[in-house]
């Protein structure tokens, strides 16, 4: 008897805390996943993806984003620089190698929200390497919008060395220095939408 009450309270529990969690997918049309990297030492080049998808999960339903599983892709294919062929050269081998390496991901280990700041902990895999990456940024607040979808913002970045990531391609320049830099700028301003 005392088994069959323990049986059916763990499973109370458990379904318990299935139910209470919540999924939050990437609103696409409000999201931009973003890079900047410096350019002959005298100025940047930034860029971004035009197709990823991501979710969050939450611990619970009360829009609590502390301790949340964050896990999105990003298709390296459909980088855009607003030069075609700089696009091409990076989904080259010397680059993303899109060919082998369709995809980054990414899966966070540590979320801390609070009213206003968040800072995601995370691994990153980019053409086969994974390392741990650092977003810090703002936390924008939930709202509902007019059509009863309930959304949240945050506008993250961080820092990442893409030779960590087997990315070393570059040039030497007659006055000293590299055309590509080696820090990388992440930037993700991105819209969560709430599933009903």
């Amino acid at each position: 008897m005392k088994r069959s009450f323990l049986a059916i309270a763990l499973a109370l529990v458990f379904f318990g805390t299935s139910f209470a969690q919540a999924t939050w997918k990437f609103d696409k049309t409000h999201t931009k996943i973003g890079f900047t990297v410096d350019y002959m030492l005298i100025t940047d080049v930034d860029g971004y993806f035009k197709k990823f998808d991501g979710t969050v999960t939450t611990a619970s339903n009360k829009d609590d984003f502390s301790n949340a599983k964050v896990d999105f892709t990003v298709d390296a294919k459909s980088v855009d620089t607003d030069e075609p062929s700089r696009d091409e050269h990076l989904k080259s081998e010397d680059f993303f190698f899109t060919e082998k390496h369709p995809n980054f991901s990414f899966k966070s280990t540590s979320v801390k929200v609070n009213k206003s700041n968040a800072e995601v902990k995370g691994n990153l895999t980019m053409r086969g390497v994974t390392k741990p990456v650092t977003l810090k940024g703002s936390f924008g607040g939930v709202k509902k919008d007019p059509w009863g979808n309930l959304k949240a913002g945050f506008k993250l970045s961080g820092k990442v060395n893409r030779k960590d990531f087997g990315i070393n391609w570059n040039k030497s320049l007659d006055a000293g220095g590299f055309v590509v830099g080696d820090t990388v700028e992440l930037t993700i301003n991105v819209t969560l939408i709430k599933n009903k």
